[in-house]
């Protein structure tokens, strides 16, 4: 009988210390903090060329220079009679929103002809559209083979047809992650800058 009574005490010594220690587990698993999510949905996964240019103030730039931060790129050339009229308007208004919503972004305006547009030439394209140089690079200073790369990367092109000064790119603006990837493409044309502004929360 004695040796019934010390089997069903330590029974229950063993089932109360159990208890306790799971009630520990959750209350400590209670305390952590819910990861952090994100609404953001990458629709590429597109790491960019590496490249070394220089700007609009002929500061020498790479690619580490954006390291570990979120930037808008596209690609236009000062020369262009099309596209890039409306895509560098639509980048001087993404900039004004963006420090509207006190966003501090990164800007980057890739030439596609950068045997013709000098830095000088690009800063003078750009004070046509009031551009802000804080947060706005204008690149060029790399070959021609160099902007085909960056633009292969993005699975697009930077061609000069033969008998013209007109440069075939692409019109859209590109989202680059913290990692140099580009994530998302937008119609540079036609710029969903709200679009744009949810995307850059969502992925900082």
């Amino acid at each position: 009988m004695k040796k019934l009574f010390i089997i069903a005490f330590l029974t229950f010594c063993f089932l109360m210390i159990t208890a306790c220690s799971n009630n520990k587990q959750e209350a400590v698993a209670m305390e952590e903090p819910m990861a952090a999510t994100s609404d953001f949905v990458s629709e590429y996964d597109w790491p960019l060329a590496p490249f070394e240019a220089v700007n609009q103030e002929n500061k020498k730039i790479t690619n580490e220079a954006y390291n570990q931060e979120v930037w808008i790129m596209n690609m236009i050339f000062t020369n262009c009679e099309t596209v890039c009229l409306p895509m560098t308007a639509n980048m001087a208004k993404l900039q004004q929103q963006l420090e509207a919503e006190g966003l501090k972004v990164q800007l980057v305006s890739f030439s596609v002809d950068p045997s013709f547009d000098t830095p000088e030439k690009l800063k003078e394209y750009a004070l046509k559209y009031e551009a802000d140089f804080s947060n706005w690079d204008l690149l060029t200073g790399y070959t021609e083979e160099d902007i085909k790369k960056i633009a292969k990367s993005v699975k697009t092109l930077a061609e000069k047809p033969e008998g013209t000064d007109q440069v075939t790119h692409s019109t859209k603006f590109f989202l680059i992650n913290q990692e140099g990837t580009a994530v998302k493409g937008y119609d540079g044309v036609n710029l969903p800058i709200e679009e744009i502004i949810k995307d850059l929360k969502n992925l900082k």
